[in-house]
């Protein structure tokens, strides 16, 4: 249960201790269905109200960064009716939520291979970053048929084609490649659903991310919810190796 006292100092911690970037892996969504016997589309379209619930979180709280994980280059395993939904209700969202979105000043970014979806819907989310590209508010970066080690090999395939020698090959080199280049890397990974693996999520980027597990199903996650993982961020000693 989170207390008003971690709902009211979100913002000081965030302001105090420099958080930028929260990353998620929004887990659970077919679970909180299950338990309450309703189809798994109910429970995803459900996530979608609890990504709005966190993106204007994050803008409350002075989170200038949020980068979800949306689908997976695993999910493509999923029964095609649920991946045929999967992409439809993206579509949907883009087009419903833009406008708001844009004046919000959201940034929208996606992050992942996204040659592999259909020439309509890359044209939706293109437009989409395009539309928002020049916005001064939170920046929300959506994983889309993303993997963190197949991201990792077309950032080496980049410097190699580029030319560069192998003693030239630098860490900041191979960051500057990612689909994340121009922003920091997370401060906080948060993982709803109770799970505990990263499921090849942004992998280089969180090296030194604080992690923080919740039972909570991802259509659970409200704004209580993230003011108290900033509360649990805020008293972690963070060390970075040293």
């Amino acid at each position: 249960m989170i207390t008003e006292t971690e709902k009211n100092t979100a913002e000081n911690i965030v302001k105090d201790t420099g958080l930028k970037h929260i990353a998620i892996i929004m887990d659970g969504n077919r679970r909180w269905a299950k338990e309450k016997n309703l189809p798994s589309a109910m429970g995803h379209k459900k996530g979608v109200d609890a990504l709005k619930a966190a993106l204007k979180a994050c803008h409350k709280f002075g989170v200038k960064y949020l980068t979800v994980y949306a689908f997976s280059t695993e999910n493509w395993n999923r029964k095609p009716e649920e991946v045929a939904f999967l992409m439809d209700l993206l579509a949907n969202t883009i087009k419903n939520e833009l406008n708001e979105l844009h004046e919000n000043g959201v940034v929208i970014n996606f992050i992942g291979d996204l040659t592999r979806l259909n020439p309509k819907l890359q044209k939706i989310l293109y437009d989409a970053m395009e539309y928002t590209k020049n916005n001064t508010g939170v920046r929300l970066q959506i994983a889309f048929n993303y993997g963190a080690r197949a991201e990792i090999a077309n950032a080496v395939k980049k410097i190699v084609e580029k030319g560069y020698k192998s003693d030239e090959i630098t860490e900041e080199l191979i960051s500057k490649e990612l689909y994340t280049a121009d922003i920091p890397d997370p401060d906080l990974l948060i993982r709803t659903g109770g799970e505990m693996r990263v499921s090849n999520y942004l992998l280089w980027q969180i090296a030194y991310s604080e992690i923080l597990v919740m039972k909570e199903y991802w259509p659970e996650f409200d704004e209580n919810l993230l003011a108290g993982a900033i509360f649990e961020f805020g008293h972690r000693q963070r060390r970075y190796g040293k």
